[in-house]
Parts: C-alpha cells; structure tokens; sequence
C-alpha cells in the first residue's frame, strides 16, 4: 500500500477576520457601535454611532420628528409628493381632452394627459 503524499500547498488556510467598528462622527472605535439609517427625502444613508453620538442626532433632531404636522412612513417607502386635485384641475383636464379629441389626438378618458397634449392645449388658449 502507498502512501499518498501530500503539498504544504494543499493543506487548508485558516482565516481570522477581524472587524472594528468605528463611529463615522468621531471616529472612536467601541464595541459599543449601531448602524443606523436616516432618510430624507427618498435619500438615505447609513452612519455607525456609538449611543452617546445617536443621542446627540436624536436630540438635534427632536423637534422636527415630533412636530405637529410629522407622520411616520414606513422603511422602504418613498414620501408621498404633496397633491391637491381640486375641481379646477379636473375640469381642466376634461377640457383639454375635449379639445384634444376635437383637434385630432387620440387620449384616453382617464390617467395624467400627454404633456404634448397639455401644450399643444396651452398655446391654443
């Protein structure tokens, strides 16, 4: 019976990898670090606070995040834009469908007009 021999390159590596975690404010390293994320309009990023640093945010951030107008979203849900469909503007979209169909475009009865339509519309008035 042989005997297999084997390379010093076969054997198996062991690797040890070691993570600091760091605060991106001060730059202290702690064991004591959180990730967390802040959005503003649709944008967000993500910081490493110690406690002491997220205390801090949350504090200079308090009277924003509890005004009286605030509301919470959920993560991963971008704003709602600020939109008032009033009378006016309905009727004003029905009156430039009305106009596009007499003047030869093709639109549909519901959904946001072409915005060659809406110009096309305003030129004329």
């Amino acid at each position: 019976m042989q005997k297999e021999s084997r390379s010093p390159y076969s054997q198996r590596m062991v690797q040890k990898v070691i993570t600091t975690l760091v605060d991106d404010v001060t730059g202290e390293q702690s064991q004591d670090i959180a990730t967390h994320s802040i959005l503003v309009d649709g944008a967000g990023v993500e910081i490493d606070l110690t406690d002491e640093n997220y205390e801090k945010l949350l504090e200079i951030l308090n009277p924003y995040l509890h005004a009286e107008g605030a509301r919470r979203v959920r993560a991963g849900t971008k704003p709602k834009a600020k939109t008032q469909t009033t009378t006016a503007s309905r009727d004003e979209s029905s009156a430039m469908r009305a106009w596009a169909r007499e003047n030869g475009y093709a639109i549909s009865d519901r959904g946001r007009v072409p915005a060659a339509v809406r110009e096309a519309y305003g030129k004329a008035k």
